[in-house]
């Protein structure tokens, strides 16, 4: 592991910590600040010369500042002649902009994937995208993991019967799928019109989950209004309890007052791909963290091994 370097933005530096901790290797020194007007400014304070070096950054919310912080870094570390620069991107910002599905948008995360490239990184590894065809915005290896066994093991633990995956949507079907396959529960979908950008409205539950144990599963939650919809409409079809997994807990805007509020969901569950800050904190989410799988995966690329194994 001597010429294993990971190094991490001020995005997620707890994440990045354990991560190290996990594969016992010392994070690496780098200084990501700001100049007095606010331009970042970054130092590699170590020798990185011929290294396999692994940046963690997810860009998540401030995510320009992040995006921008991991894309001087990749070039920061280009110019100081590492061997191939891997940029851990366990929350990758911009998503959901995948495609142009109105006149006149744009593709962010072709554009964003264009970025990384063009910066410097040999390599992507991520967790749990928007989309799967993401990665084909890429010219280089994406590595692209799941949470799932994550979730999965959390649920096992609780041996609770009766369990039904719910996909809040149709984009989440293939997720939800994963977890019935996973855990010998049964699948259900709720039919939802998108009124706005940030609103949608549940319309039809197609599968059974009266008096069922629910699990809903999504890759996000940004303002939660998807969630709470999803929530009401599975408490309208008589399900017991209602739990959430969701990968990446953006959490923005008023979502930590509607979960609050929410009286039909248990236990909402995230990762730690994205921080959540004090101030979020509340009695019904729990968070778990994916550094173990994160570390396994770098350990992998590193030596050369095959990550497939992972994606299961």
């Amino acid at each position: 592991m001597d010429k294993l370097a990971i190094f991490s933005g001020n995005a997620n530096p707890q994440l990045a910590k354990d991560i190290c901790q996990d594969l016992r290797v010392k994070l690496q020194d780098a200084l990501v600040g700001r100049f007095s007007e606010g331009e970042i400014r970054v130092k590699i304070n170590e020798n990185v010369r011929g290294k396999d070096v692994f940046i963690v950054q997810p860009t998540c919310p401030p995510t320009n500042d992040n995006l921008m912080e991991l894309l001087i870094m990749i070039d920061a570390l280009r110019r100081a002649s590492a061997q191939r620069i891997t940029a851990v991107i366990p929350y990758f910002g911009y998503a959901r902009q995948d495609r142009k599905d109105q006149p006149r948008v744009p593709i962010t995360a072709k554009l964003v994937a264009n970025l990384l490239t063009v910066a410097g990184a040999s390599r992507i590894l991520t967790m749990d995208l928007h989309a799967g065809q993401i990665q084909g915005f890429f010219d280089i290896p994406v590595d692209h993991l799941f949470s799932v066994g994550v979730f999965v093991d959390y649920f096992s633990n609780m041996k609770l019967k009766d369990l039904v995956a719910v996909s809040p949507d149709v984009g989440s079907i293939k997720m939800a799928r994963a977890y019935a396959k996973r855990v010998s529960s049964g699948l259900a979908i709720i039919d939802k019109r998108r009124v706005s950008p940030e609103k949608a409205e549940a319309v039809h539950i197609m599968g059974e989950v009266e008096d069922k144990n629910v699990i809903i599963v999504d890759d996000m939650i940004a303002t939660g209004s998807s969630l709470v919809e999803a929530v009401e409409a599975l408490k309208k079809a008589k399900a017991k309890t209602i739990y959430a997994a969701i990968a990446h807990g953006v959490l923005s805007g008023p979502a930590i007052e509607r979960i609050g509020q929410c009286q039909g969901l248990e236990r909402l569950l995230i990762s730690d791909s994205v921080p959540l800050p004090k101030e979020k904190l509340h009695p019904k989410i729990q968070v778990l963290s994916v550094a173990t799988l994160l570390a396994e995966a770098i350990k992998r690329i590193h030596n050369e091994e095959s990550v497939s194994c992972l994606f299961d």
